[in-house]
């Protein structure tokens, strides 16, 4: 089991910032994929960003390109979604998971560690 716990969700406004936060309650997250999902109500869960644990190389969504970063940082066993320039779509649960393997982005049934989730509500 890896124990994933998402952290730093909330109300912003538009145009603000958010850093979410995933810790792996003392586990090395160091190989593997961390992949950030959300799911806003009546929508599907899709994934927004990812990271490799191999290579460390980094993918992004369309849709959040040039506003939200992925970084993980190993020592400290947690990785972080800074998102910026946040828009009222940007709405929803954001989850992170992780996964063992080369394939980042993955599916979401391929990931198999999640955390409970954290709202991130974009709104004036």
């Amino acid at each position: 089991q890896l124990p994933l716990a998402e952290s730093g969700g909330g109300l912003v406004q538009p145009g603000g910032s958010l850093r979410l936060s995933c810790t792996a309650s003392g586990y090395d997250l160091t190989y593997y994929n961390i992949g950030w999902f959300r799911q806003a109500p009546g929508r599907e869960r899709e994934e927004v960003s990812c990271i490799n644990g191999s290579d460390g190389n980094t993918t992004y969504v369309d849709s959040v390109k040039g506003r939200f970063t992925i970084s993980k940082d190993t020592a400290k066993k947690t990785a972080f979604l800074q998102m910026n320039n946040l828009k009222a779509e940007d709405t929803a649960t954001y989850y992170c998971a992780a996964k063992l393997g080369r394939l980042c982005p993955d599916s979401p049934d391929k990931f198999h560690y999640w955390g409970q989730g954290t709202q991130v509500i974009v709104s004036s």
